[in-house]
């Protein structure tokens, strides 16, 4: 694409129709610029436009387009194509940083995050410049230009918070420290002597304090991974910093919104982060600065109202207060009674009401609601905080605050038993202490492991909380519901057995809630009790204690995905899915009208795939219930195809890239039910997945190789006698797949099955160049993964074809190679081979040659005979070698980059492992006696000799006993 007008003209026109509404023009569109993004100057094109435009719309969109095509292309990955030429990404680099920073604010936080992609890859190595040019805008004194360049240096520098250590992550933070430290002290400093300045001008300040945030942020990702030398000799220009921020309060700063938090409470809560950060990691060095922090922060807590506003500040505010009573350094700094009173009477309870904002949250924007108090992402808000400090007093404080809270948990409930309709957040808070105070550990799989001894849990349970789940409506105090559901969610280990059967039904009652929030609760508590194990292993609650609940339990969950706000509920479909898994066969009365609803879901959220957990478990039920059903009645497997092809043509057609790969998956499982034959349905099809395009996307290749092993293992004669011109095309995506390092296993099962199954005189022909192309990719790159896969092909196809077929195949390619594939790959690399199937596959194919393979007898070869069997004999008695060279271990990274819809497994879509010589072989070791015995037979005394001379005594020793086991002798 040239950079001329009549394309940034064409351009502009496919971008606007990206922004249309009707998915029958933005479709195309889209696909349009899918299909252009390959060319050269396309970037430069979107640059030119979002910097030229007179549309802000369009440059909007433009900033937004190539952040997304850095996203998914500038990662060059092994063995794939370039997708940005080498020209375009030097011109990008050479002027993403200038058009950056001239760029209006929402513009520039897109190029900013492009800039921070960008850098991952090729900073500093391939971006040396990149600093320096940043560092130098400093001095320009405009804060505009000024703030975008510490906003590209946080989007750059954040990742350090959650690497692991390196060499090389630390040698580029010292390249960082040493380029950036001394400039970015030089500007916090000289931003608070001109904050000084500004005092009274509003604008000023607001463009100040955006820098100050920013350069607080800097300074927590530099200080992240340890202290840097630089920081620990300017900490007294820092903290005394910092400290004067936390206590300063400027009026011009505060603002009238109640719910979104103004500059002055961003920068204290990061304040707040930084000192944290320094108490947790640094106390040493911290020591001297740490009592006027705690004093600071204290009074900050003390006199900060309840404003949503103030939300983030005051739960990091909380929580520096939670690092800091927790380590035996400062313990004596809460050690009073008095002090403790006052902490929770000021601090705790007060965070743990239940305000106006929250209740309006629950009613309105519950998935939020949802995800911040069950998934733990509620990492700001102040219960979560005010939790955490509870947990954090009661490690060096444990009776003395649960002695205090005990007595405000009673005169809460005795509040809301005068009256329960008004007092009921008083109840509220009274169950988030108790659950506060008697969870000492936590995790997201078991509820809690580890409480207060101080706290009777089951005695709460029954007096407080199941009261309020019996009660007749299910839509009263939804609140209270949701907390009594949580509170059995959390405590599923402590509370008995017997307690937790009571609650089914109640759980399986309030599905039928009329509040989002209650009634997805109930659902994910029912799929966690669902999963806990009893005792051997198996779940705690049986399909036999379920059973007077099933048809009410379906039909409940079911129900629930029809409410108001819940169409795609993750957590419902995750019940229905581990409801199917526990109940097995008693589901199956209800299939017919289950799969009738899974279909039209699937159906329905085709249309617009948004929730990718939802999804994946609405296939995982799908898989179930074609399992349990096709188990009792293998017939029935027709019924669900029936049911399930015209949403999978549909899928297939309109190319709905997210459910592609579970699609093939579903067919697989299907197509395997059946017992000899392929069905035409499915013959139809073949062809298509055969497409190069279908092969392009990484997440297709697992499911599609599968979907094309199960029509090689159901229908391989149908394949050679109906569809012989498509094995070209099978034999095509073979050799795509194994000139990957990423998915050459992937074309090696495909070859295995094709060897196992196709009938030999349909692959003849194109036998020789499978093993050309094959010891192509050993000569070009040579890695670990491939050798173990290529192993176990050549042995499969000695199992298949016999030994002697294998020897001239080898010797027809290159006198000799034979030899040479047995001495540097066979002999020395057997022992890496894993897997009970892969080691039985190869050593049935070893003792072959060993004992089937006349050359082995009467050539040069028979020099290899002995090492060969000794090989065979350490792959038996050897533990394996997982030794992998250095320069690989990177390499089968299965990260895609980009939006590229990755493989996702369905657990309950599971293949059953297929073992090719079962059949004929059911104990090598034993297997290799017989087989030493008949060769012996054969030529008597040549065997003996050859094993008296060279074998060495162990493996001597060995073979003795496998003969002994299997009562024959060697003559």
């Amino acid at each position: 694409m040239e950079l001329s007008d009549a394309n940034l003209q064409t351009l502009t026109e496919y971008l606007k129709k990206t922004l249309d509404p009707d998915p029958t023009i933005r479709r195309p569109a889209e696909k349009f610029l899918e299909s252009v993004e390959g060319s050269q100057n396309y970037p430069l094109l979107l640059l030119t436009l979002l910097e030229k435009s007179q549309e802000n719309v369009i440059k909007v969109c433009a900033s937004v387009t190539f952040k997304n095509y850095i996203k998914r292309n500038w990662r060059i990955v092994e063995d794939e194509p370039n997708k940005i030429c080498e020209s375009d990404r030097i011109a990008i680099k050479a002027n993403i940083v200038p058009l950056m920073l001239s760029s209006p604010e929402q513009i520039q936080k897109q190029l900013s995050d492009a800039i921070s992609i960008i850098g991952r890859e090729d900073f500093p190595q391939k971006w040396p410049d990149l600093l320096t040019e940043m560092v130098n805008r400093f001095q320009s004194g405009d804060f505009h230009v000024i703030n975008g360049v510490l906003r590209t240096a946080h989007s750059l520098f954040k990742r350090y918070r959650h690497e692991f250590k390196s060499n090389e992550l630390w040698t580029e933070i010292k390249l960082v420290l040493d380029a950036f430290a001394l400039p970015l002290t030089n500007l916090f400093k000289a931003t608070i002597e001109l904050c000084s300045t500004h005092a009274n001008d509003a604008s000023a300040l607001k463009v100040l304090f955006s820098s100050l945030i920013l350069i607080a942020k800097l300074f927590y990702s530099l200080n992240f991974q340890d202290l840097p030398e630089f920081f620990e000799d300017n900490m007294e220009t820092w903290m005394t910093n910092f400290h004067s921020l936390l206590t300063l309060d400027n009026k011009l700063l505060q603002t009238d919104d109640e719910e979104e938090a103004g500059l002055l409470e961003l920068l204290k809560s990061q304040i707040c982060d930084n000192a944290a950060l320094y108490a947790q990691k640094y106390d040493e060095e911290f020591q001297p600065y740490l009592p006027r922090f705690v004093t600071a922060i204290w009074n900050l807590l003390v006199t900060t109202g309840q404003e949503v506003k103030y939300d983030l500040l005051v739960s990091n505010a909380i929580q520096f207060l939670a690092s800091v009573c927790e380590r035996p350094h400062y313990k004596h700094l809460f050690e009073d009674q008095s002090t403790l009173t006052s902490i929770c009477e000021k601090v705790i309870v007060p965070n743990m009401e239940f305000r106006a904002a929250d209740e309006e949250a629950f009613e309105d924007n519950s998935e939020e609601y949802i995800r911040r108090d069950l998934e733990g992402s509620d990492i700001d808000t102040r219960r979560r905080a005010a939790c955490d400090l509870v947990r954090g007093l009661c490690k060096f404080f444990e009776g003395p605050v649960t002695g205090i809270f005990s007595g405000y948990v009673n005169s809460m409930l005795q509040e809301y038993a005068k009256n329960p309709s008004v007092n009921w957040k008083h109840k509220d808070a009274a169950i988030y202490l108790v659950t506060s105070l008697a969870s000492k550990a936590q995790t997201q799989k078991h509820g809690i492991t580890q409480a207060n001894e101080l706290v009777n849990l089951t005695e709460f349970f029954v007096n407080h909380i199941q009261p309020d789940l019996k009660s007749a409506t299910v839509n009263e105090f939804p609140v209270l519901k949701a907390d009594g559901i949580k509170y059995i969610m959390i405590f599923r280990n402590q509370v008995p057995k017997e307690q937790l059967l009571v609650s089914i039904p109640l759980l399986i009652n309030h599905l039928q809630a009329e509040s989002i929030v209650v009634h997805t609760y109930a659902a994910h508590a029912l799929e966690r009790l669902f999963t806990m194990r009893g005792t051997n292993n198996a779940t705690l609650i049986t399909a036999a204690e379920m059973a007077p609940f099933v048809e009410v339990l379906l039909t409940n969950l079911f129900k629930a995905l029809t409410l108001p706000g819940s169409s795609e509920n993750e957590y419902i479909m995750k019940a229905i899915m581990r409801s199917f898994s526990l109940l097995q066969e008693s589901i199956i009365p209800y299939i017919p009208s289950v799969i009738t609803q899974l279909t039209q879901k699937l159906l329905a959220v085709s249309k617009n795939p948004s929730k990718p957990h939802f999804n994946h478990y609405m296939f995982e039920s799908i898989c179930l219930s074609i399992r349990i059903t096709c188990k009792a009645n293998p017939e029935a497997v027709g019924s669900f195809e029936e049911a399930l092809f015209l949403v999978f043509t549909e899928i297939l057609q309109n190319d709905v890239q997210e459910f592609i790969p579970y699609v093939f998956q579903v067919m697989s499982l299907l197509l395997e039910m059946h017992k000899n034959e392929i069905p035409s349905s499915y013959m139809a099809l073949f062809p298509h997945l055969l497409q190069p395009v279908l092969w392009e996307r990484t997440g297709n290749i697992p499911p599609l190789v599968r979907l094309l092993q199960a029509y090689l293992e159901r229908g391989a004669s149908t394949i050679a006698s109906a569809a012989a011109d498509k094995i070209p095309g099978l034999l095509g995506v073979f050799q795509k797949l194994i000139a990957s390092k990423a998915n050459d296993h992937q074309g090696f099962y495909l070859l295995n099955s094709i060897i196992e199954h196709m009938p030999p005189e349909s692959v003849d022909q194109y036998r020789k160049q499978i093993f050309i192309l094959l010891f192509q990719r050993l000569q070009s790159s040579k890695t670990t993964k491939f050798i173990k896969s290529f192993l176990v092909f050549i042995n499969l196809y000695c199992v298949r074809y016999g030994a002697l077929a294998l020897q001239e195949i080898f010797d027809s390619i290159q006198p000799k190679m034979f030899g040479m594939v047995l001495e540097k790959i066979i002999i020395p690399e057997i022992q890496k081979v894993s897997g009970q199937v892969e080691k039985k596959i190869c050593a049935v194919g070893i003792t072959k040659i060993l004992t089937e393979c006349p050359p082995m007898m009467d050539t040069e070869y028979t020099k290899l005979w002995i090492p060969l069997l000794q090989a065979l004999i350490g792959l038996f008695e050897l533990p394996e070698d997982d030794t992998i060279p250095d320069e690989e271990h990177f390499i089968d990274i299965e990260d895609t980059p980009g939006y590229q819809t990755a493989f996702s497994q369905l657990a309950f879509a599971g293949k059953k492992e297929h073992d090719p010589v079962g059949q004929m072989v059911n104990n090598p070791r034993i297997h290799l006696a017989q087989s030493l015995h008949k060769l012996s037979t054969a030529c008597p005394g040549r065997v003996l000799s050859m094993l008296s001379t060279s074998l060495n005594a162990e493996a001597l020793q060995y073979l003795q006993g496998y003969l002994q086991a299997a009562s024959v002798s060697l003559l």
